[in-house]
């Protein structure tokens, strides 16, 4: 690809994820999201976070890898068992970090 071509490319993505970005805002007073679907979009954050780092704990570049002598799997664990204490998502994914960082600075697995 040209440099001209680059440009063209970033460009039409940038116009793209504004004008997809900004639907909502640009209409969002006449558009009335249902109360069920407004219920729901409460629950988008903690799916998008669980399908970005569920495959990476369960999964090893070839094979499936859910043993306890995967680090991110005890790492996993821990910080499922840290949310269940505290119930705050914050300090779950730092404490989640913590452990996943100690388990790998320490070669315990």
């Amino acid at each position: 690809m040209s440099d001209l071509e680059i440009w063209i490319v970033i460009i039409a993505l940038a116009v793209a994820t504004a004008i997809t970005r900004s639907g909502f805002w640009l209409v969002g007073h006449k558009v009335a999201i249902p109360r069920r679907v407004q219920e729901m979009l409460r629950y988008a954050p903690s799916c998008a976070l669980a399908a970005i780092v569920g495959p990476d704990l369960l999964l090893e570049p070839s094979s499936l890898a859910f043993t306890l002598v995967n680090g991110k799997v005890v790492a996993g664990v821990a910080a499922v068992g840290w949310y269940l204490w505290r119930r705050n998502m914050l300090e779950t994914i730092v404490f989640g970090m913590l452990v996943f960082t100690a388990v790998r600075l320490l070669h315990l697995f």
